[in-house]
């Protein structure tokens, strides 16, 4: 009686590695942390999941310097912060949390909102910031131009 025999279903269960994971909470958030800045810093890029900022009073090849940005990929939110790339001294003193989510020289991934490492982040972007502003900085921008 094989026609009798009820085909076994596919159970709907998604395993969690393939589920998708809305990043939009961690996205907000990171984009959140620049709005301090945003006297100092320009928009460069503002579209869903992706949004980028420059400094438009330095220039490097005719085009303002890139400052910060976040993107969201497919398995993590992702925070680029330019003067990390610079001045690597300002990585002196960073947690092990924060260390943990360096990807790179420059970039932090997350996957979920965590307010201590935002905090960091947010400290690493006004030093960073005051650092752009120095005179002995833009001279080393106009050297490399």
């Amino acid at each position: 009686m094989p026609a009798a025999k009820a085909a076994k279903k596919k159970s709907a269960v998604v395993s969690p590695k393939t589920a998708k994971t809305d990043f939009a909470e961690v996205f907000t958030a990171l984009r959140q942390l620049l709005g301090p800045f945003s006297k100092e810093v320009a928009v460069q890029t503002d579209k869903p999941g992706n949004f980028h900022t420059h400094v438009s009073s330095i220039l490097h090849r005719g085009k303002p310097l890139y400052f910060a940005g976040i993107k969201t990929g497919k398995n993590y939110v992702s925070f680029h912060l330019l003067p990390l790339y610079y001045s690597p001294e300002l990585l002196k003193g960073m947690s092990p949390a924060l260390k943990k989510r360096m990807q790179g020289k420059a970039c932090f991934n997350f996957t979920a909102v965590d307010p201590e490492c935002f905090a960091e982040l947010t400290r690493l972007m006004a030093a960073g910031l005051k650092i752009f502003k120095t005179e002995k900085f833009r001279q080393s921008i106009q050297k490399l131009q």
